[in-house]
């Protein structure tokens, strides 16, 4: 028989098709899809360690050459760290994930829970050790020698291990322990042992490694907290309360100590000169060093009322009185209850001048900074007292900002009525601070009170240009310090600006560059710095240093050179469709590891000598390859009364323009500089599963909106609707299967646009406001606050009161026009939301129900206003792909949909078949 060439031909191409055809993704693959995680890159740049994480189960943890060598590969390894001569590498292993959800589902208690493990890796000879059962470990990093780790068993064991004989000797329970800075010493707090009251071990202990002498330094039973070494390891300081375990007050007291003494000994307490009237020593204040040594800041607070336990529960009331002169309502004081109780106020001790103590602030204060160093004189405080009232619909209180002398407390005004934000320049010569109602930066200097206006004459605006909501707009921010701490960096929308803080001069960085070009400008901070006491950006006088750079009008993200001492056109190493993101550097100055995404390719590792001939460390998600994925493209066309707006557009792999697809519009405010971010398919909080639509054959569209202060609901017509309809315009987009999909802010708005028109022919909303009226008055119960601010000044755009403009606020909620629905639409809103009153959901229910409108409502019991248990995230993704699929596919009606589920039956069907 005779084939010819072009029968085979196309046969062979028939089946070369059916190989390549690839597989939508379905609710099964989301466990499996993995991320980056703690990438590092050691400090010669010699090594480089990250963990390879999926959704659910375990992690693999990777330590590579730079030369992308494979050294080794370990499951669940966390917390990983090398020695500060890299030949050892110490980590704990974490218990399977299997292991775990086994023990949760035998109800055992925490101490019988799976343990973690001690892993301990000699780099040069492949060699390891594990340790199994602890709860914690620090490493002596600096002399290579010593790891001390604590058992996780109820004798609570301290091992101490020479990492290179393997020596290891044992101290039995122990509370809490620390380093010593020059590693010598390690302290730790024993207690007694169980039900022996005649043992003597409890208390505070010394050990002198290299003398192996263990000396105790603190006696008695109690909680010691906050041991905390000097800078040379030469002071001890630490808090101890050792009353009855049983006291209604816990009785706190700062103890001092040096090897020139037998014992510490208290330097403050409630009985110390100096000591405000009715308070004493806070167990919850953080102790601190001044760099020198002469100064040590710790905790004060009011000595609370004690609880009479005499009085039984049940016979008084329990109520909360809310009263109109509070400085903040009873909900929000409820919120921050803990918070509150634990507040202490900054003081300041010289323990080596006789103890002299010094309270920095009393209750009337909420903020305070010192420097990193904090050897300098003074210190910045901030007060809203007697003005925090406001808050309620301003959602902020002015504040008067102070310095604060470190040796006599005198309090020295800087600025009143704040509406902005202060920095403590590195040096503690200089206040900064941004001040909101004129957009205006400004230097205080602090020995003269000179206050200089830094950004005098200058024609471009530091605050948020694109502004649209009822509030003064925000800066852009800082970006970092000079190392003399003469200068500040500080940004414009574009560019980067560097001020002299004494005022003497002013100098554009990146040359104008940045606003020239619509490129956003910041700074990259890739100096490595393992001392936790310093926190401060410095950026280095006189060198090139690194930046990036974001177009927007591209959505091209890149990085450059500029340097400090030059005002010229930043120099392009490389600009690109895709995200970098995690810039970690090596000490050598020239390693340096990063992340690099876009949509079509997952965020792997990369390492690169200084940001030129980069190499690709890991292949996080090769399963990709393997399903339908998608396109990410930007969209631009013009909105009805004439605006320029823009969207992103996803569309499938195997797109076909001669087929028509459903589309679904997920929207916030504003998406597009997402453009080349990667979308991990993933069990989402409530947001739109994008990938997941766009590989089973969906067109998804993120359009941007923009603002009329007044009119949200309105503003949302205008770019989503105008949108679609410009995308409907295609042949290839089905016009009469668009649907839109939204969560909280978003949520509201898909409420609003399906009272507004009838083009959509599903619609879901996530946790939305639909009366603005009653939502007004309501309480955001996660953080106790009122919601009037939301209206008046923030997201919702309001812009006035309820009384000035109620017509307002009934045009902008769905409330009102409900009848006018005629898509069916699903609503989530979970009984235990803390950020919109969940009962704006039932008022959408139950109006759309007494309408006879098709309207679903799902509560997951217990769950917040995004979803935070991943059963309930899986769940959802399945039940929105369900409602989807039938409104816009025509697929057959899932039981849930057609009929719900009776109360009876929860638990035992959940009406997905």
């Amino acid at each position: 028989m005779k084939i010819s060439i072009t029968s085979t031909l196309s046969i062979l191409l028939l089946v070369s098709t059916g190989f390549a055809q690839k597989r939508p993704l379905d609710h099964s693959v989301y466990d499996n899809w993995k991320s980056i995680n703690n990438a590092e890159v050691s400090k010669t740049g010699q090594f480089i360690q990250y963990q390879i994480t999926p959704q659910e189960g375990d992690a693999l943890f990777e330590l590579k050459s730079r030369d992308n060598e494979l050294l080794f590969s370990l499951p669940r390894v966390a917390d990983a760290k090398l020695t500060q001569d890299e030949s050892f590498l110490i980590a704990k292993i974490k218990p399977t994930f299997e292991e775990t959800r086994q023990a949760k589902i035998k109800k055992k208690k925490n101490a019988d829970m799976p343990k973690d493990s001690l892993i301990i890796l000699n780099i040069q000879q492949q060699e390891q050790w594990k340790i199994p059962a602890i709860s914690t470990y620090k490493l002596a990093q600096n002399k290579n020698e010593y790891v001390a780790f604590l058992g996780a068993d109820s004798v609570s064991i301290l091992h101490l291990r020479n990492l290179v004989t393997g020596d290891t000797l044992n101290f039995h329970k122990v509370d809490e322990f620390a380093w010593s800075p020059n590693e010598d010493y390690l302290l730790f707090s024993k207690k007694n042992i169980e039900k022996d009251s005649l043992s003597t071990d409890a208390g505070l202990y010394i050990f002198d490694i290299p003398n192996k002498k263990l000396k105790k330094i603190s006696n008695g039973q109690g909680v010691y907290k906050e041991l905390l070494f000097d800078d040379n390891g030469t002071q001890l300081a630490f808090l101890a309360d050792k009353t009855p375990e049983k006291s209604l007050l816990r009785d706190f007291k700062l103890y001092y100590y040096t090897p020139q003494l037998d014992t510490a000994h208290i330097i403050a307490s409630q009985q110390s000169v100096g000591m405000p009237s009715q308070w004493y020593v806070s167990g919850d204040g953080e102790l601190k060093f001044s760099a020198n040594g002469e100064k040590l800041f710790f905790g004060l607070a009011p000595i609370p009322k004690a609880k009479d336990t005499t009085l039984v529960d049940f016979e008084h009331a329990q109520v909360d009185i809310w009263h109109w002169k509070d400085d903040y309502i009873q909900p929000q004081q409820l919120a921050n209850l803990k918070r509150d109780k634990s507040k202490n106020f900054l003081t300041v001790i010289y323990p080596k001048n006789g103890n002299r103590l010094v309270p920095l602030i009393d209750d009337t204060f909420n903020h305070t900074r010192t420097t990193d160093d904090a050897n300098n004189e003074w210190i910045l405080a901030a007060s809203d007292f007697g003005k925090r009232i406001a808050s309620q619909w301003e959602g902020f209180a002015l504040t008067d900002i102070y310095t604060v002398s470190t040796l006599s407390g005198e309090k020295r005004t800087v600025k009143e009525n704040l509406n902005g934000y202060a920095y403590l320049s590195p040096k503690g010569d200089f206040v900064l601070y941004f001040d909101r109602e004129t957009g205006n930066w400004h230097s205080y200097h602090i020995s003269s009170g000179r206050v200089v206006l830094l950004n005098d004459g200058l024609p471009v605006s530091f605050v948020d240009e694109e502004n649209d909501s009822p509030t003064l707009p925000g800066a852009y921010g800082i970006a970092g310090w000079s190392t003399d701490g003469k200068d500040v960096y500080i940004y414009d929308r574009y560019d980067i600006w560097k001020f002299n803080l004494a005022g003497k001069g002013k100098e554009l960085l990146t040359n104008g560059e940045g606003r020239a070009t619509q490129t956003i400008f910041r700074y990259v901070d890739l100096n490595q710095n393992d001392n936790p006491r310093y926190k401060t950006t410095l950026i280095p006088d006189r060198q090139n240093v690194f930046i990036t750079g974001f177009n927007e009008s591209t959505k091209y993200n890149g990085v450059y050179t500029v340097n400090t001492s030059k005002n010229r056109k930043p120099n392009e190493i490389f600009s690109d469709g895709y995200t970098f993101r995690n810039f970690k550097r090596a000490l050598d100055g020239e390693t340096v590891i990063y992340t690099k995404e876009n949509y079509t390719h997952a965020p792997d590792l990369y390492v690169s000598k200084q940001f030129k001939n980069e190499s690709r460390l890991t292949d996080i998600n090769p399963q990709q390859a393997t399903y339908n994925w998608g396109t990410a493209e930007l969209v631009q066309w013009t909105t009805p009364s004439g605006f320029a707006a823009e969207g992103i557009l996803y569309k499938p792999e195997n797109f076909d323009p001669n087929k028509k697809y459903p589309i679904i519009a997920y929207f916030y405010e504003k998406l597009s500089n997402g453009l080349y971010t990667y979308q991990a398919p993933a069990p989402t909080p409530s947001r739109l599963n994008i990938p997941y639509y766009v590989s089973n054959e969906y067109l998804v569209f993120a359009p941007d909106i923009r603002y009329e202060i007044g009119y949200p609901g309105k503003s949302a017509e205008e770019y989503v609707n105008s949108g679609m309809r410009y995308l409907a315009q295609h042949p290839w987009v089905d016009s009469t299967k668009m649907a839109i999909q939204g969560q909280s802010w978003g949520g509201y708005q898909v409420a609003h646009l399906i009272t507004r028109t009838d083009m959509y022919a599903a619609a879901w909303s996530g946790a939305p406001v639909v009366n603005m009226t009653s939502a007004y008055g309501g309480i955001r119960w996660q953080s106790g606050m009122s919601r009037q601010f939301q209206y008046e000044r923030t997201q919702s755009r309001i812009g006035k009161t309820l009384w000035e403009d109620r017509d307002r606020y009934i045009e902008n909620s769905p409330l009102f026009f409900l009848d006018r629905v005629t898509t069916p639409v699903a609503i989530m809103h979970n009984d235990s939301d803390g950020a919109v009153p969940w009962y704006q959901g039932i008022e959408m229910f139950t109006a759309l129900r007494r309408l006879q409108k098709p309207v679903w409502l799902l509560n997951y019991n217990g769950d917040e206003h995004n979803l935070m248990k991943r059963q309930n995230r899986k769940d959802i993704q399945i039940r929105q792909a369900q409602f989807f699929d039938h409104f816009l596919k025509g697929k057959p009606t899932a039981p849930w949909i057609e009929h719900g589920v009776p109360a009876k039956h929860k638990g035992i069907d959940w009406g997905f078949e």
